[in-house]
C-alpha cells in the first residue's frame, strides 16, 4: 500500500505542472470538464463490467452527496484556484488537506489521533513551509485563488471522512466511480457555456496527450490508490502521503527544468518525509498495543 500511495504521490505532484502547461491552450474550465468526463466514462466502463449486486437507496444518496462535494464543489475550488494562484501556493494549502482530514477523523470519531500522528502532521506542515511558503505570496493579485483553494481543501477532507461508511460495504471503484460520475455531470452543466466557448480548433495535440494523461492518471488511477489506502489503512495515515506532493514536484522541477533548490527546500523535504514516518511508526505502536491487550470478560 505505502508503494501504490508513493506512485500516487508522484502522479499528483506531476500534474500541477501538467494543468498549469495545458493551461497556455485550453481554458481552465473546459479542461477540467474533458478530463472529468474521460475519467467518468473509464469507470462507468469499469463498473459495468466488474460490479454485481444491487446499492441500496440509501447509498445511492450517499454518493449523490459525495459526488457533489468531493468532484463538483472540490473541482470547481481546485481548478479555479490553480488557474487564480502560484503552484508554490497550492501545493502549500492542499498540503495542509493531511491536518483538516485529521481534525474531521476525531471530531466523526473514526479513529483514534494519537500524539505520534500529531507530530508528524506539525513535521510535515513546518517542512511544506519551507519547501512552498517561503516562496508562496498570499498578496491580493493571487487572494481568490488561494480562497478557493482552502475550500476545496475542506471539501476533500469531508469527502475522505464521510466515504468511510460507505467503503465498509462497498468497494473503492464503486464509491469512487459512481461519485465522480455524480460530480461530473454537475460539473458539465455548470460549466457548459465556458466550455462551448473555447476555442477548441486551436487546441495542439499534444495538449490533448497532456489532458487525457491528466485524466487518466490523476483522476482513475490516483483516486482508486487513495479510497483503497482510506479502506486499508484508514484516512489519517492516508493523508499524510499527500504532504509528500511538494517535494516530489520540487524534485521533478529540478530534474525536468532545471529549477535551482535552495537548501531550505531540503530542510523542508527532510521535515516531510519525517512527519510521514513518525506517523508511520505511531501506527504501528497503536496496533501493536491494540493486539497486546487482553480480551475483555
Amino acid at each position: 500500500m505505502d508503494a501504490a500511495l508513493l506512485a500516487m504521490v508522484v502522479i499528483w505532484a506531476g500534474n500541477y505542472s501538467l494543468a498549469k502547461w495545458v493551461f497556455r491552450e485550453m481554458p481552465p474550465t473546459a479542461f477540467n470538464a474533458v478530463r472529468m468526463a474521460i475519467a467518468s466514462a473509464v469507470f462507468l466502463v469499469l463498473l459495468r463490467r466488474t460490479t454485481r449486486g444491487d446499492i441500496p437507496r440509501r447509498d445511492w444518496l450517499a454518493l449523490v452527496g459525495l459526488g457533489i462535494v468531493g468532484h463538483f464543489v472540490y473541482q470547481l475550488g481546485f481548478i479555479g484556484g490553480l488557474a487564480r494562484t502560484s503552484v508554490a501556493n497550492a501545493a502549500l494549502i492542499i498540503g495542509c488537506s493531511p491536518v483538516a482530514i485529521a481534525l474531521t477523523t476525531a471530531l466523526a470519531g473514526h479513529e483514534r489521533i494519537g500524539r505520534l500522528h500529531w507530530l508528524g502532521a506539525a513535521l510535515s506542515v513546518g517542512g511544506l513551509y519551507l519547501v512552498a511558503g517561503r516562496d508562496a505570496a498570499m498578496t491580493s493579485v493571487t487572494l481568490r485563488g488561494d480562497l478557493l483553494m482552502m475550500g476545496s481543501v475542506c471539501c476533500w477532507a469531508v469527502y475522505t471522512v464521510a466515504s468511510r461508511t460507505l467503503l465498509a460495504r462497498h468497494s473503492p471503484l464503486v464509491v469512487t466511480g459512481y461519485s465522480m460520475a455524480f460530480g461530473t455531470v454537475l460539473f458539465l452543466i455548470a460549466t457548459a457555456p465556458a466550455t462551448l466557448r473555447a476555442d477548441w480548433a486551436e487546441v495542439s495535440a499534444w495538449a490533448w496527450v497532456g489532458t487525457i494523461a491528466s485524466a487518466v492518471l490523476a483522476l482513475n488511477v490516483a483516486y482508486l490508490i487513495w479510497y483503497t489506502a482510506v479502506q486499508r489503512i484508514g484516512n489519517a495515515r492516508t493523508s499524510l502521503f499527500s504532504n509528500m506532493v511538494p517535494v516530489v514536484a520540487m524534485l521533478l522541477a529540478w530534474a525536468g527544468l532545471g529549477e535551482r533548490i535552495p537548501p531550505s527546500k531540503f530542510a523542508g523535504a527532510a521535515a516531510i518525509l519525517s512527519g510521514v514516518l513518525v506517523t508511520r511508526l505511531g501506527h504501528r505502536r497503536d496496533r501493536t498495543e491494540r493486539l497486546e491487550q487482553p480480551p475483555e470478560e
